[in-house]
């Protein structure tokens, strides 16, 4: 009798949330996800260079973007575990225009691309670089998986915190894009 109504009171602990609606309130102090909006084009967006190759290779750029990246701005070794299919800068090999990108209360330089070959939903890439190029922040998407990077001063949260303003910004450039803010494939 007493198993029955321990078994009872657990499926009623258990199905009493789902039944409720499971509605969660917010954690106080959380706020929502900042505001993007895609700003005209100007000279900002090419301060570092006409392309993704480009930014790449700014001797300003360089140094910081190898270690935003990490381990994973080299072509992963063989064997290598939790590692990317490819190193950090082949998402970028088929560049999208660079664009400004209005996130929260700051300008960021957006670059977004794809890997040479592959179909940009597969492998692709969004590179943030805040006004300056103090702050990078980087989102790699890889076979369903999103992988999220962050350097520089006053980044908040680090990579887990980048990944919020990374989808803001992704989400206002595919509403300028028509849905897809990355490169479209060549007809």
């Amino acid at each position: 009798m007493r198993q029955s109504l321990l078994r009872g009171a657990l499926v009623w602990l258990l199905l009493t949330p789902v039944v409720a609606g499971c509605v969660i309130p917010s954690a106080p102090g959380s706020s929502a996800p900042p505001t993007a909006e895609v700003q005209p084009a100007d000279a900002r967006a090419l301060a570092y260079g006409r392309s993704a190759g480009e930014v790449f290779e700014n001797p300003q750029l360089r140094d910081k973007l190898r270690a935003l990246f990490g381990a994973d701005w080299a072509p992963p070794t063989p064997g290598g575990v939790g590692k990317l299919a490819g190193a950090a800068p082949q998402y970028f090999e088929r560049g999208g225009p660079l664009r400004m990108v209005h996130v929260g209360d700051a300008d960021y330089i957006a670059i977004t691309g794809c890997a040479a070959g592959q179909a940009c939903s597969s492998r692709r890439g969004l590179l943030l670089i805040r006004e300056g190029g103090e702050q990078l922040m980087a989102r790699l998407d890889e076979g369903g998986f999103s992988h999220h990077y962050a350097h520089g001063p006053g980044v908040v949260g680090g990579p887990g915190g980048a990944g919020v303003m990374l989808e803001s910004a992704l989400r206002a450039l595919e509403r300028v894009s028509g849905g897809s803010a990355f490169p479209l494939p060549a007809p």
